[in-house]
């Protein structure tokens, strides 16, 4: 699974309705409206690497009130559970 992180510079009188309209898009798993430099942050999960183009500049981009977008694509992922498994010493 590819991970892509999408910022999002949206339309400020419609940040919830395109946020819902992003959220509602095939390959968009997740999207946080942010305080910051953007708006919205959208997390894309696809197969593929071309999948990413069809989701981000194919159907984020058009969305209504979406104004700007800055895609970064996930290497790896850590999360908490992740990390207490790797240094987990087998005690309970």
């Amino acid at each position: 699974m590819i991970t892509a992180i999408v910022m999002i510079d949206a339309a400020t009188d419609s940040i919830g309705e395109v946020a819902q309209a992003i959220a509602d898009l095939d390959g968009v798993s997740e999207v946080y409206s942010v305080a910051g430099d953007v708006d919205l942050v959208a997390l894309v999960r696809v197969r593929e690497f071309d999948q990413i183009a069809d989701v981000v500049a194919g159907r984020i981009n058009k969305v209504p009130g979406v104004v700007d977008t800055a895609t970064h694509i996930a290497f790896r992922a850590y999360s908490q559970h992740d990390l207490e498994s790797a240094f987990s010493l087998g005690l309970d």
